[in-house]
């Protein structure tokens, strides 16, 4: 992945964690890691991190009905979806890291660009 695309992502993080908000930023990073969110909205961000397609308006009333004011709901499920987007992206790069460069699991470095392609 490019830096500058690192770069901004990593700006959509700390924006959407850290910028100004009706949630607090400790609840917001609480959703991006899907660990120690407030009881009211823990079985909503637990299903947005985990199966999305599966958030219904229920969930969401739920959520609500537990005293989480829509601006907060929406916010924490931004953070929800960034911090499952992350995991997944960094999962992804790892495997292919280590596809492309199989002795760095074991803190091993190939020079990919001078071996002639070979393994």
């Amino acid at each position: 992945m490019s830096d500058a695309a690192n770069r901004f992502r990593e700006l959509v993080v700390d924006r959407a964690i850290n910028g100004p908000g009706m949630a607090g930023s400790a609840s917001r990073r609480a959703a991006f890691e899907n660990h120690g969110v407030d009881e009211g909205a823990r079985a909503l961000i637990d299903k947005v991190a985990r199966h999305a397609w599966k958030v219904t308006d229920d969930d969401v009333a739920a959520a609500k009905a537990a005293g989480v004011r829509e601006d907060e709901i929406f916010e924490l499920t931004v953070c929800a979806a960034l911090g499952q987007a992350t995991r997944q992206l960094d999962a992804a790069l790892a495997v292919l890291d280590t596809v492309t460069n199989p002795g760095a699991a074991h803190g091993e470095t190939r020079d990919l660009a001078n071996d002639g392609g070979r393994r």
